[in-house]
């Protein structure tokens, strides 16, 4: 099995990442069942375009048939859209769920979207994944309108191409819409070993061996806590043994958390560093 790494990122690029995260626009309000939901101005379309991923469920020509090319590798592999930007900040669009991490710029004006420049990492894959993201690079540039929808007071996405064609995607919250604000950046070193968990219903169970780092004004990494217990799961992190990583995390709260549970929820952001135990 191929093993990939980010090593050794350096201490005043983890401080600089750690200062990249923006408070996401709220979503509006959905419109009650049964209604028409009101044509929606490019502000009010990208307000609901960066509150969710967007997953997309089915790729048609222009006479509704099926186009398999976009959705072959599905449920294994499903392309996943993104989007931000604000007044400050440049509008990207994330394209996920491939071969290589890409992205490129959008501009909304109205129900109108346009999608520029994609660029990607250059890791090659199996020839299906490649594919996959060649026929995704070629088709992005071509959209030209978008139609947010509502189902069952669920968002849909429908993005329309210049060439007939088009996707529909569902949504699915980001995490910043889910907890209802902006997440906590921490940075926390997990040891290569787990532990037996000694606290409450967790008691017994391995517990990652974690302790905070953080980073001061000249990039300069220091031990903020004691290794302890964590008690809990990292979304998006898993752990093998015999390895120490440095992880970006973000911490959301919790409005109401079952009784006995954490009042926080952990994201895993990115990991910087990763390192084989001696």
């Amino acid at each position: 099995m191929q093993r990939w790494k980010l090593m050794s990122l350096s201490a005043a690029a983890a401080m600089a990442l750690a200062a990249c995260s923006s408070t996401p626009s709220s979503t509006p309000a959905a419109p009650a069942a049964g209604s028409t939901a009101p044509a929606m101005n490019a502000s009010a379309n990208d307000k609901t375009l960066q509150a969710y991923h967007w997953d997309l469920e089915r790729a048609e020509d222009q006479s509704g048939r099926p186009l398999p090319a976009f959705t072959a590798l599905a449920p294994k592999k499903v392309l996943r859209l993104g989007f931000s930007g604000d007044a400050k900040t440049a509008h990207r669009v994330s394209i996920g769920n491939l071969c290589n991490v890409m992205g490129a710029g959008y501009q909304l004006d109205g129900d109108k979207i346009s999608i520029t420049n994609p660029i990607g990492t250059m890791m090659a894959c199996e020839p299906p994944l490649m594919q996959l993201e060649q026929a995704v690079s070629a088709q992005i540039t071509r959209a030209e309108s978008l139609r947010i929808s509502q189902d069952n007071n669920t968002p849909r996405l429908t993005l329309q191409f210049n060439d007939g064609s088009r996707w529909l995607l569902k949504s699915v919250p980001t995490n910043e819409t889910k907890y209802g604000g902006a997440g906590e950046t921490m940075f926390y070193e997990v040891g290569p070993q787990t532990k037996p968990c000694n606290h409450g219903v967790a008691k017994g169970v391995q517990c990652l061996q974690v302790r905070e780092l953080r980073y001061d004004s000249n990039g300069r990494k220091t031990v903020a806590g004691d290794w302890q217990h964590f008690y809990g799961n990292i979304e998006g992190y898993q752990h093998e043994p015999g390895y120490s990583n440095v992880l970006r995390v973000k911490r959301y709260t919790i409005a109401n958390p079952p009784a006995d549970a954490s009042r926080y929820a952990y994201v895993l952001d990115m990991t910087v560093e990763t390192a084989k135990a001696p």
